[in-house]
């Protein structure tokens, strides 16, 4: 679950980052009272869950007020990447102006199995970018979860990015608060891009990005509170609405696979040979008849899809009820896309019978399904 930059930054201050002071408007006469509450000189910013911000437009400098409710205006209903923009974030300029930006995050590094603090003195870029182009400017550190962060942490940190020294103690403050964030709220993520020096000598998080691992929601009810439904997915609500895994990608070949590990698998058979998929879906262990149609449904919703891939061994699901969700939600959703089936386990044969009885492709191992279904992927619809 993604968060808006004013969530995350307000996550932030409750563990002592350093904020601009600011609040979030919806309606350009909003903006104008919060911008006077500041002083006049704001920067006026689209909560949408979108990088590229300030490229499309949706980031503005303001003076006074009245410059304040003209650039809300201008970016309230703003479409930034095929996200409405609904609110802005009205912020207090960085006191003094900006001497320096620098990036800073925490989040889970997957091949060490261990949190890592990531700082570069490349600050207010796309790291990605960075980490392509000049990955010697990234440093990071791996932080063991028992001991947590230390301040020989921050030192080595402080000293590889060329940070004044005079701020290596508010920097080891940061670095420890943002790590407590990060810890406290369950997430994969918590990045401040840029954390600045301002002109008068401070450190200050000027915007803040903040993902939540879902499976820790049941503990963090704060957290669900925060969720924006609006800037998810609808294909990603109706998947959370019936109990479905369902992430987007972008591929043309739509996957239905009971288990998490399957369906990666999947993917990566369907890879090898030559396809991308076109999104990640786990139907679950119990899946009936109905949850199929649903997620079948999800998959063809997305124009980009050329071929389907569904993939099930059956030990709780079973191939019988596979077979008729699949002819259900065919009768319920006309579509020319066509369908490779794999079908193993409890009721395969059943499920088979019945798919041979409806004329579907089907296949008696991955390779082969995979195989056919970049076959028709290519050759379109």
């Amino acid at each position: 679950m993604n968060l808006h930059e004013f969530q995350a930054k307000r996550l932030f201050a409750e563990h002592g980052v350093p904020i601009p002071n600011g609040d979030v408007a919806t309606t350009p006469e909003a903006a104008r009272q919060i911008a006077e509450e500041l002083g006049g000189r704001v920067v006026v910013k689209a909560q949408v869950h979108t990088g590229g911000r300030g490229k499309a437009g949706g980031v503005k400098l303001a003076k006074t007020a009245d410059e304040a409710a003209a650039a809300a205006d201008a970016i309230l209903g703003m479409d930034i990447k095929g996200y409405t923009v609904r609110q802005v974030l009205v912020d207090e300029q960085a006191p003094g102006g900006i001497d320096q930006e620098i990036y800073l995050a925490a989040l889970i590094d997957r091949g060490r199995r261990r949190p890592m603090i990531m700082a570069s003195a490349a600050g207010g870029m796309d790291i990605e970018q960075v980490a392509e182009e000049t990955p010697e400017k990234i440093v990071k550190v791996h932080v063991e979860p028992a001991v947590g962060i230390r301040p020989y942490h921050a030192t080595y940190i402080a000293a590889r990015i060329g940070l004044p020294r005079a701020l290596w103690r508010d920097f080891y403050k940061i670095v420890s608060s943002l790590y407590a964030c990060f810890v406290a709220n369950d997430a994969s993520l918590t990045e401040i891009n840029p954390l600045v020096i301002t002109g008068g000598g401070k450190l200050m998080a000027l915007d803040g990005k903040m993902s939540i691992d879902d499976n820790s929601l049941y503990r963090q009810p704060k957290l669900v509170d925060m969720r924006d439904t609006s800037e998810e997915p609808e294909a990603e609500r109706k998947a959370r609405a019936a109990g479905i895994n369902f992430i987007k990608l972008d591929g043309n070949i739509g996957c239905m696979v009971n288990g998490a590990g399957l369906a990666m698998t999947t993917m990566d058979v369907i890879k090898l040979f030559g396809g991308e998929p076109a999104n990640f879906l786990d139907i679950g262990g119990g899946a009936k008849a109905e949850q199929v149609a649903t997620a079948l449904r999800l998959i063809l919703s997305d124009a980009n899809v050329e071929a389907v891939l569904i993939n099930i061994f059956g030990g709780i699901t079973r191939g019988d009820e596979v077979a008729k969700g699949i002819l259900a939600a065919l009768a319920q959703v006309e579509t020319a896309v066509p369908f490779v089936i794999r079908l193993a386990g409890t009721n395969a044969a059943e499920g088979m019978a019945i798919l041979a009885d409806a004329e579907m492709e089907t296949a008696a191992t991955l390779s082969e399904a995979a195989r056919k279904a970049v076959a028709l992927a290519k050759g379109g619809k």
